[in-house]
């Protein structure tokens, strides 16, 4: 991990249309594959209903099925769009809260990599600046001179490997795009407009999700009442009782951040690591737009970010 003490350390702010991506702490971005293979099943094989006990306060029970994957009208990192056949799954009604990762650290003496590191990786809006800030982690995800996470807000500053570490601890792990994409739309039921709840992201006055209403760096505007992370279950879920499946924070996804299998392009640097999903408070129309269904983002595995974090799912086999 490269300190400001050993290397003059640069982050490079690239906007793109659909997100903000970061440079990368470490390059460890590493595969061997060429593009994102979604394993296809026969319809005769889903699974429609579990035996096993699950705490439905929890976790939805997502019937697996057929929908349209990807996006033709979206950015090229999400073409092309094709019909698919997924598997049925669960997946968390809410994202990892802080309470929930304080448990699991203490029970498990848990040590992340942002703490390892020292720090964690920060935008200053006040002078409009992203910068690697000593002491952030995921309790203090602005640095140890800052106020501490709250508990029912989502965890940040936690790093892919994190992540998972903490899905694998629960007998769970982290959605591939392709379920992510699929409970976000409502079983592919939505895939027809940009969000889950329309094409709007104001409705009836009323902001749908956690974006910076007007953005940065002239201003920035949190007039959905939040300037930062918002509580889980604030907005509204989708129709299949999921929270925040767009803004708030980015959600790391297992897979890498490949091509769609047809898509010949080759992703620069800055959207080479592991796949994220969900757009985040930092999303605005102006330059952003991460909150759409289809809409990828990517960050390598050790980084860990002040607008990241993630919920787990459990794969269910025959």
């Amino acid at each position: 991990m490269f300190t400001f003490s050993k290397l003059k350390f640069v982050i490079i702010i690239i906007f793109f249309s659909s997100c903000v991506n970061i440079a990368k702490k470490k390059s460890s971005n590493f595969t061997n594959e060429n593009f994102y293979i979604v394993e296809n099943i026969n319809e005769n094989n889903i699974i429609s209903d579990i035996t096993e006990i699950y705490d439905t306060n929890k976790m939805v029970f997502v019937k697996g099925g057929k929908f349209n994957f990807g996006s033709n009208i979206g950015l090229e990192r999400e073409k092309p769009e094709r019909e698919v056949i997924i598997q049925s799954f669960l997946i968390d009604k809410n994202l990892v809260t802080v309470k929930d990762f304080r448990t699991f650290v203490n029970d498990n003496n848990y040590i992340t990599e942002a703490e390892n590191f020292g720090n964690g990786i920060v935008y200053n809006d006040s002078t409009d600046i992203w910068q690697l800030v000593d002491g952030a982690n995921w309790e203090f995800p602005f640095g140890k001179l800052e106020s501490i996470a709250l508990d029912d807000h989502p965890v940040t500053q936690v790093s892919w490997n994190d992540a998972l570490a903490y899905c694998e601890c629960y007998n769970k792990t982290l959605p591939s795009e392709v379920q992510w994409e699929y409970a976000a739309s409502e079983r592919g039921q939505k895939k027809n407009q940009l969000f889950y709840w329309g094409n709007d992201l104001v409705v009836n006055n009323n902001y749908m999700c956690n974006t910076w209403a007007t953005g940065y760096p002239n201003t920035i505007g949190y007039e959905d009442g939040f300037k930062y992370t918002s509580p889980i279950s604030y907005f509204t879920a989708n129709s299949l009782g999921i929270y925040d499946m767009a803004g708030n924070v980015w959600e790391w996804c297992y897979n890498w951040h490949l091509p769609y299998e047809g898509n010949l392009q080759i992703f620069p640097a800055d959207l080479q690591g592991k796949a994220q999903r969900g757009g985040s408070f930092l999303c605005n129309p102006n330059y952003c737009h991460g909150f759409r269904l289809s809409a990828r983002s990517a960050t390598s595995p050790e980084s860990s970010l002040f607008h990241v974090g993630f919920r787990c799912v459990k794969n269910i086999a025959n």
